[in-house]
C-alpha cells in the first residue's frame, strides 16, 4: 500500500511538474489600450514600437495586444477601470498629466500652460532622474499601476469651428477639456467656456455645435478628422503634449524578472522612436492639412497668453514650487 501510495504521489508531482512547464511555455499576452488610430498618429507609431521591441526582446514570451481607435473606451474609462482594477487592459498609453485627477499632483505640473519652451526642453526633463521619481509617483501613493516612459506628440493646439485669430476672439466661445482642472482653469483665464466632453464624443460634439473648438496635438487633430469640423487650427501651442506609457501592478505581476527588464527596455526604445518621429509627422500633417483646406493660423506673440494663464500657473504651481523651478531649469 504505502509502496502504491508513493507510486501515486510520484506521478502527481510529474504531471504538476509537466503543468508547470507547459504553463511556463505560454507566452504571457498584455492588452494595450490607446484612444487614437495606429496609423498616421504620433502615438501609434510609439504603440507599434514598443510591441515589436517586446516581443523581439522576449523572444515571443510576452505578446502585445493593442487595442487602438478608443475601441476599450475613453482615456478616462480605461484609468478608471485599471485603477478599479479592472481586467479590461493591462497597458495604456495616457496623458502625462491623466493622473492628477487620482492623486497625482507631480504630474499635474507637465500641463502647466507654457512651461517648455521647446521639445529639446521637454526631453532634458525626460531623460533626468526626476522624470523617474514623476513615473513612479502612483507607487508611492499606493495606487495600481507605474509609468514606463515619456514621450510626447507636439506642441497642442486650439481648433474651431470659425476663424479665431486673437484672445479677443476667443470670448464666450465654448472650448471642449477633459476633466483635468488645470485645462478648465486655462480655457477659463483665455476667456473662454470649458465643457468637458469625452474625446470618443468631441467629433459629434464639434459637428453639432455642443462646443466651438478644442485642442489637440496636431497628428491627432487630423488623424480624427477634427478639420472637417473644425478647419481653423491656432498655434498657440499652449501645452506640449508630454504621455507616458502606464502598466497596471496585476499586468506587471504576469511577468517573471527577466521579462519585465524586456519590458522596460522596449518602453525605452519607444520613447526614443517617438521622439524621433514627432518631427517627420507633424511636417506631413502640415502638408496634409493644407491640402484638406485647413486654414493655420499661427500666433506670433504668445507673451498675452501667457500673462492670461498666471492665474491657473501660480494656482497649479504653488505646493510644489521648487519641482516646478527644476524643470523650468531643464531648458
Amino acid at each position: 500500500m504505502k509502496k502504491f501510495l508513493a507510486l501515486v504521489m510520484a506521478l502527481c508531482m510529474v504531471f504538476a511538474l509537466c503543468a508547470v512547464s507547459a504553463s511556463a511555455d505560454e507566452p504571457v499576452t498584455l492588452t494595450y489600450a490607446e484612444v487614437n488610430p495606429l496609423e498616421g498618429t504620433i502615438v501609434g507609431e510609439m504603440a507599434k514600437a514598443f510591441k515589436e521591441k517586446v516581443e523581439e526582446l522576449s523572444g515571443g514570451s510576452v505578446l502585445i495586444d493593442i487595442q487602438a481607435g478608443g475601441v476599450l473606451g475613453s482615456e478616462d474609462q480605461v484609468l478608471d477601470n485599471l485603477l478599479g482594477y479592472g481586467n479590461i487592459t493591462d497597458i495604456s498609453r495616457i496623458s502625462a498629466f491623466a493622473l492628477t485627477q487620482y492623486g497625482c499632483d507631480k504630474a499635474s505640473l507637465l500641463s502647466i500652460p507654457y512651461t517648455f519652451v521647446n521639445e529639446e526642453h521637454f526631453w532634458n526633463f525626460a531623460a533626468s532622474d526626476l522624470a523617474q521619481e514623476f513615473l513612479l509617483e502612483p507607487q508611492e501613493l499606493g495606487l495600481p499601476l507605474r509609468g514606463l516612459c515619456y514621450g510626447e506628440e507636439g506642441f497642442r493646439h486650439f481648433f474651431f469651428k470659425t476663424e479665431v485669430k486673437s484672445l479677443e476672439d476667443l470670448k464666450g466661445l465654448k472650448i471642449r477639456v477633459s476633466s483635468d482642472p488645470v485645462m478648465t482653469g486655462m480655457v477659463t483665464d483665455l476667456g473662454a467656456s470649458a465643457t468637458t466632453v469625452a474625446f470618443t464624443e468631441l467629433y459629434s460634439a464639434l459637428n453639432t455645435g455642443v462646443v466651438d473648438g478644442a485642442e489637440q496635438p496636431t497628428a491627432n487633430y487630423r488623424s480624427n478628422a477634427f478639420q472637417e469640423v473644425a478647419p481653423y487650427l491656432l498655434l498657440d501651442g499652449h501645452t506640449l503634449g508630454a504621455l507616458q506609457i502606464i502598466i497596471t501592478d496585476a499586468g506587471w505581476a504576469k511577468l517573471n524578472e527577466e521579462q519585465q527588464g524586456f519590458v522596460m527596455e522596449a518602453a525605452k526604445y519607444a520613447s526614443q522612436v517617438c521622439r524621433e518621429k514627432v518631427a517627420e509627422i507633424e511636417a506631413k500633417t502640415f502638408e496634409l492639412l493644407a491640402e484638406d483646406g485647413a486654414t493655420v493660423i499661427p500666433v506670433e506673440d504668445k507673451a498675452p497668453w501667457v500673462e492670461a494663464c498666471q492665474p491657473t500657473i501660480q494656482a497649479n504651481t504653488a505646493k510644489l514650487a521648487d519641482l516646478y523651478q527644476q524643470i523650468l531649469d531643464m531648458q
